[in-house]
Order: structure tokens, then sequence, then C-alpha cells
């Protein structure tokens, strides 16, 4: 009974953050949406889009409502692992005159990261980020240090420009929950867009949780029943991007080299109590792994050169295992 009274708590917090970010964002509910599965899912998000569609303006706007701390970091060929995670520094103490070493946190210690076109730094950084991705902590000179919770990396990729960039790896892409592609807004929001004055000063918004209320949020979420009928959906959906199965559909031999691994099968059924969860209902359902299955799996399902040819995407092989596993 407790639990269904702090799932209807959380229904009325997202109804509330929603309508606060329209204070700020025009449109994009879904992506909001997304977001907010991610965060109280605990796990790290892939924004996918062009220049221009207030991603870094979302997620600044997020984490005032979420009263929670927030770090731009813009990726660039040149930035060093230090960079992000800080550094020691000499510093001489004033009575004893003895030299010791001090550690400067660096941007990567707050809850809500937005690490800007991620793709164009280089391996070692990208290692950094890893790190604090998956452990929660980083490591300067041998010592670990714990990041502040909850943490959250939203992570933007720009998917025109390729030049100076240093494709993630596959292991860094799956430690993304999900893989979010922002399009345009439509017609009539792009006008109302159009009426606001570039760089005037935006609307107040309320503070609607904090990170206790999240991370409590976030153990309820995790706690939520599945049925064995919805986790065996889940898996054979998940199952069924790999090619070298032998039960594995004609097409996804034919234009698929690699598929999803087991930690999907963790996400997706994650993502699904998180959508059930957000608008207060226990029950996670089969629809809810498919709304959540394209944005789980579109960066963890690789194509071959055949697709390529064919003008085929991971999307497009994920939308006809949708129609072609049974329920």
């Amino acid at each position: 009974m407790e639990e269904i009274k702090k799932l209807e708590e959380l229904r009325k917090a997202k109804e509330e953050i929603m309508e606060q970010m329209h204070k700020v964002i025009i449109g994009q509910d879904a992506i909001i949406e997304k977001i907010l599965i991610g965060l109280f899912s605990g796990g790290h998000c892939l924004l996918i889009g062009v220049p221009g569609l207030a991603k870094t303006l979302m997620v600044k706007t997020l984490s005032q409502i979420l009263d929670l701390s927030f770090k731009r970091i813009q990726f660039t060929p040149d930035l060093m692992p230090s960079d992000i995670t800080g550094t020691e520094v000499i510093q001489e103490d004033t009575v004893s005159r003895e030299r010791i070493l001090k550690f400067l946190p660096g941007p990567v210690f707050a809850n809500l990261i937005l690490a800007d076109e991620i793709n164009r730094a280089p391996p070692k950084t990208q290692a950094a980020l890893l790190e604090a991705m998956q452990e929660y902590q980083v490591t300067v000179g041998g010592k670990k240090y714990s990041l502040p919770q909850p943490f959250l990396v939203l992570a933007t990729q720009n998917p025109i420009e390729l030049e100076g960039t240093y494709p993630l790896p596959e292991a860094q892409l799956d430690r993304f929950m999900l893989s979010i592609y922002m399009d345009y807004p439509s017609k009539e929001e792009e006008k109302k867009i159009a009426e606001i004055t570039p760089f005037e000063l935006l609307s107040e918004v309320n503070k609607v949780l904090d990170s206790k209320k999240i991370i409590e949020f976030q153990r309820l979420i995790r706690k939520i029943p599945v049925s064995d009928y919805v986790v065996n959906y889940g898996v054979n959906l998940v199952r069924s991007t790999r090619p070298n199965l032998d039960h594995t559909i004609k097409f996804v031999k034919e234009y698929v080299s690699w598929g999803a691994g087991p930690r999907a099968t963790q996400y997706l059924i994650l993502a699904a109590k998180a959508k059930a969860a957000l608008r207060g209902d226990v029950n996670v359902s089969i629809s809810d792994i498919k709304e959540v299955s394209v944005d789980v799996l579109r960066h963890r399902v690789f194509t071959n050169f055949n697709a390529d040819a064919d003008g085929v995407n991971s999307d497009t092989i994920i939308k006809r295992l949708l129609e072609e596993i049974p329920e």
C-alpha cells in the first residue's frame, strides 16, 4: 500500500516537472519523459540530434527543477582526462611549511552532467568518463573519489558532422541506458519558438524534487515486480537481435553483424518499470517494453554492409522485430 502511494506521488511529480519544463521548453514532451525514465532508473542517456534543438537548455532547466547540481563539459580533441575528473595540486601548509597534495574536483563532480559532443574527445578522456559512468567514482593519483548521488550523464552527439571525431566504442555505447533521437519540432511548435527573442530572460521555474527524493524513487522503481510473461517477451526480443542464433529471423541474419547483449535485457526491463511508474502504475506490461525498446536497443544493434546498401538501420530492424516477435 505504501508503494502505491509513492507511485502516485511520482506520477504527480512527473506532471509538475512537465509543467515547469513547459515554461522554458516548447514541445519535446516525449524526449523529456525519456530523460526522466533514465534519471529515475539510474541510467545514462545519449542524446542524438542536430545543433539548435535546445538540448543544453533542456538539461539545465531540468537540473533547476530537480534541485540538482549541473555541469556542462564541451568535449574537444585536446581535452585531457584531468580536465573532467580533476587534478592534484601541491599546496604548502602555512604553519608547518609542509607541502601536501590536494585534490581539486573537476566538472564531473555534479549530479547532472551534460557531455556535449562526447565523440570529439580522444579515447583516453572517454575512458575516464566511462569509469565515472560505470563505477560512480574517479581515480586520480591512485586514490578513488566518489561522485555525488544521484549521478546522471546526458551525452550529446552531432549526427551530421563526423570530421575530427572519435566514434564511441561499443563498450562505452553499451553503458548508456537509452539512445534518444531528437527530431525537429513540429510547425506549430517552431512558430512559437520563432516568437521568442533569442537570449531573452528565461521564465523562473519552481523546484519539484530534490536529490534525496530522486534516490528514493530510484529504489522504488527497482522493487517493482515484473511478471514472467513480460520478462520472457523482453528476453525473446533482445535475443532475436543476435544473428548467430539458430532461431534468428532471416532479415536479422541478413542485416545485423552484432546484436544486443544481456545488459540490454536488464535495461529494457528497468526502463519499462520506470515507464509504468511515471504514470503511477505498478503493473509493467508488454506495451511498456515495446515503447522503450527502440531507445534501449538502437545503439546496441550493429548493422552490416548489406544493411547500409539497402538503407536499413538499427531502428528499422527493431521495429520489424516488434512486429515479428509474438507476445
